[in-house]
This record gives structure tokens, C-alpha cells and sequence, in this order.
């Protein structure tokens, strides 16, 4: 399993018009061909009226499953540049589907490409962006003089403080990410003097949104 990847924050839909064509953009988090494809004929079904419902997907931790399709439109002005834009920020485990309405005026094969990237992009928006990772669970216990300064230390690195406990010690539950285990003691043991008890625990998979 990889210990981080970027994906959808769920669904979402955006619509943006190019002379007079209005181009909708459907995205949803897949993680099956076959629940791609059952949404594929739900929007079908939906938009069954639409000039051409255009589409990519891909599915799983190296994209394995990859598919698109320009549903009639000149062959790679659609689906295509739909799916550039997964491969573009590498994200994985879902499907963008791009509806178009044509509005009587033709694009041309450049601004059909630049119609159907765009569109995608702003589904994505809409949809949002989270990342994926594998941390450690480790559990700090210290005196309360030294958790004033280990609490500085974590933030001043950005550590993920989890839980907080007072009790007859001071105890911070912190998130470390996969790879960065020995470092991280190593690091909290030579700035404490060793003067700090450090557990490493079970691992975890977290969500972070991702700045657009």
C-alpha cells in the first residue's frame, strides 16, 4: 500500500460555457472499474439528451486501471486532455465526466481541448483535493516543566499533535510520517536530553486537504 497519494474529497460538479456550448463537469471518487461504469450509465441516463458525454478515470495505487473516451468528439480532444488532468496532480481512484451541450458554434480541435481541460480542472475544484498518508501513532510522555518546550519543538516542526492528556505526567499522542520514525526519536531524544518517554505505536491512514 502507498504511503501517500492524492485523490478526491468527494464529489462534485462544475459548469463552465465556451461559445454558447455549456460544458458540465461530474466528478466522483471510484475505486472499481465496475462502480465506474454503473455511474457512467447513471450520467448517461441523466444527460441522455447531451450532444456528448465525455469521460476518464483511473483506479488504484499505480493506476492500473486507466480509461477514457471522446463519445464521439474528434479523437483526442476530449477524453484525453480529461485525463491529462488526473495524471497532471497524479490523482488516483477517481472518474471526471464532461457533458457537453453544443451551443452551434464549432470549437475547433484546440478549443476543444482547451474546453474539455478546463472543465475538467473546475470539477476537480469543485470536488476538492485531500492527500493520503501513512503515519505512526507515537506517545510522548514527559514532566510538565519539559512539555511546554516539547509542545514548541513539535509545532516549530509541524507535528501533528493528536491528543493531549494530564495527568500525573504530561502525555502527547503525535503523528509522524512513515519513513521519518528514527529521525523523529533521535531528534526529540537529543533536544530533551533524554528526558522524555517515547512509545512508537500503531500506524494509520490520515486525510489532509491539498491547497489548490
Amino acid at each position: 500500500m502507498l504511503d501517500r497519494y492524492i485523490t478526491i474529497a468527494g464529489s462534485g460538479e462544475a459548469e463552465i460555457v465556451e461559445k454558447k456550448s455549456r460544458f458540465i463537469a461530474s466528478v466522483f471518487p471510484v475505486h472499481t472499474q465496475e462502480e465506474a461504469d454503473e455511474i457512467l450509465t447513471k450520467l448517461r441516463k441523466k444527460y441522455w439528451d447531451a450532444t456528448h458525454n465525455c469521460f476518464a478515470y483511473q483506479i488504484g495505487e499505480r493506476n492500473e486501471i486507466q480509461r477514457f473516451s471522446d463519445d464521439g468528439e474528434p479523437q483526442g480532444t476530449a477524453g484525453k486532455p480529461i485525463l491529462d488532468v488526473l495524471k497532471g496532480q497524479d490523482i488516483k481512484d477517481t472518474l471526471i465526466v464532461v457533458t457537453r451541450y453544443f451551443g452551434g458554434t464549432l470549437l475547433g480541435t484546440g478549443g476543444l481541448v482547451r474546453a474539455y481541460g478546463k472543465g475538467a480542472k473546475e470539477g476537480i475544484l469543485a470536488a476538492g483535493l485531500i492527500e493520503k498518508m501513512r503515519v505512526c501513532l507515537f506517545t510522548l510522555e514527559m514532566t510538565y516543566p519539559l512539555s511546554g518546550k516539547v509542545q514548541y519543538l513539535l509545532n516549530d516542526k509541524s507535528y501533528i499533535i493528536r491528543d493531549t492528556a494530564y495527568t500525573e505526567v504530561v502525555r502527547f499522542v503525535v503523528e509522524v510520517e512513515m519513513g521519518s520514525e528514527e529521525s523523529f526519536v533521535e531528534w526529540l531524544i537529543n533536544e530533551t536530553n533524554a528526558e522524555i518517554s517515547i512509545e512508537k505505536g500503531d500506524y494509520v491512514l490520515i486525510e489532509r486537504p491539498v491547497k489548490s
